[in-house]
């Protein structure tokens, strides 16, 4: 009860501030509010663009039908509304009329992964874009510099932030003294391998998650063999916990619903494959140390006290900011909606059970990420939202199914996989419904980014 009334404090903490920041961004929409920018010229740099930023939005993580539409106004703004657009999880296609011809451009995407801080400066370009303040020309010439924008940290900060983030999400799974400082541990080990890693070849990238799994299950297991008592989820999970696929699997889950199978299926398939990867070095590092496979679930039988889960969330947040380079600033705001989010899921635990505690607490962080990402020096949406995702750990869940089918406990795997299956769902819905109270907010006041012009044609990809 102290935890649920301690959650419903936050959400109500959390809606005054958010109250406060949609009557400021009221404000700031009258005072921008005016007549839709004049479209500029056609060019030949045009087709280019919209193959380049859907590239980058790709690599970003967005849901192909987000892309789509970002594609088809920024094609409308430039006065080309009868563009196509087929985008796919790992490729994209757009053809438009321009200059008397029509163009045609395929390429490749989703090969790149973008950092927090990269991906703020793409979604402001996008926003700019979108209204017409930046052409095509000067819009690949601020994707280049993206692409080329050195890491805001040195390496040291970004393994402390990395420390951060485990003891943080260390503390979220109820870890004792003993598995806290084993998280953090094996946590900087793993933050040293990523950035060790981190311009190698992709044909190497296939053997980082195995290898990681691996180290931290055998320290893990060796905990738990010479501190009985000691849980072992903490001290596992925690390190691994930007290798779980939960923000690609619930992305999976948004397409297939939306209708863009081959996208939906390919992500789902490419999360699936990584939660085996990271399965296969836990068994191995179980055999190796000889520990039973199914201790994997094992929770301490004297945690810190619950208070402490408060602190870790705030632990977390700051190392996502430091591990992976979101700007500083953006700190409050990200702290903001990882409350609102973790705070959501203690109220839907408590009234709905657990696998649809991550609906509410997606339900309730994604209009308040929208919002927050109207303030003045607000991250986009997608900067605050991922970090969201990994807390609420629906990949998690996956590993731990995968572990258990693979090793000594089949049927209980199956178990934990289903239910799995079913919060991935339910985060999905949880992200469509909060976008859907997103919309009706903005529904008064119509599309203010577009220029009036009627969308580009979109085909699905299903």
């Amino acid at each position: 009860m102290s935890t649920l009334f301690a959650a419903l404090a936050a959400l109500l903490v959390a809606g005054a501030v958010t109250l406060v920041i949609a009557r400021r961004s009221a404000r700031v929409a009258r005072r921008e509010a005016g007549p839709p920018p004049p479209h500029p010229d056609v060019s030949l740099s045009l087709v280019p663009f919209l193959v380049a930023l859907g590239q980058a939005l790709i690599d970003g993580g967005e849901p192909v039908s987000s892309v789509q539409q970002t594609l088809g106004k920024v094609a409308a703004v430039n006065g080309v509304p009868d563009a196509e657009v087929v985008v796919l999880a790992t490729a994209l296609f757009v053809t438009a009329p321009t200059l008397g011809t029509v163009q045609t451009a395929v390429a490749r995407a989703g090969i790149e992964q973008l950092r927090l801080e990269q991906m703020d400066d793409l979604h402001r370009l996008v926003r700019s874009a979108e209204r017409g303040q930046v052409g095509p020309a000067d819009g690949l010439g601020e994707l280049n510099r993206i692409r080329r924008m050195p890491p805001a940290f040195g390496p040291a900060l970004r393994v402390a932030g990395y420390v951060l983030l485990s003891t943080g999400l260390a503390l979220v799974l109820r870890a004792d003294w003993i598995g806290l400082w084993t998280a953090a541990l094996l946590g900087a080990g793993v933050g040293l391998l990523q950035l060790a890693t981190e311009r190698a070849p992709m044909r190497w990238q296939p053997f980082l998650p195995p290898l990681c799994a691996f180290g931290v299950a055998a320290g893990a297991f060796l905990l738990a063999r010479l501190a009985p008592g000691t849980g072992v989820l903490a001290p596992l999970a925690a390190p691994l916990v930007t290798f779980l696929p939960g923000a690609l699997l619930t992305t999976a889950a948004i397409e297939l619903a939306t209708g863009q199978m081959l996208s939906g299926a390919g992500r789902l398939a490419s999360g699936s494959m990584r939660l085996f990867l990271l399965a296969l070095g836990i068994i191995g590092a179980a055999e190796l140390v000889g520990a039973p496979v199914d201790t994997v679930i094992g929770v301490s039988s004297q945690p810190l006290p619950v208070w402490t889960t408060w602190f870790g969330v705030a632990l977390f947040g700051t190392g996502v900011v430091l591990h992976h380079c979101a700007r500083f600033v953006s700190l409050g705001w990200l702290l903001l909606v990882l409350y609102i989010a973790y705070a959501g899921q203690v109220v839907g635990g408590f009234f709905l059970g657990g696998v649809l505690s991550a609906f509410v607490g997606a339900v309730l962080m994604t209009p308040v990420a929208r919002l927050v990402a109207r303030a003045p020096n607000g991250p986009p949406a997608p900067v605050s939202v991922l970090p969201a995702f990994w807390l609420l750990v629906p990949g998690a869940l996956g590993l731990l199914g995968v572990t258990k089918y693979l090793g000594t406990d089949p049927l209980d795997g199956l178990d934990t996989l289903l239910s799995t299956a079913v919060t991935m769902v339910a985060v999905a819905l949880g992200v469509l419904l909060g976008s859907e109270i997103r919309w009706a907010h903005r529904g008064a006041a119509g599309e203010r980014d577009g220029s009036g012009a009627r969308p580009a044609r979109r085909q699905q990809d299903g």
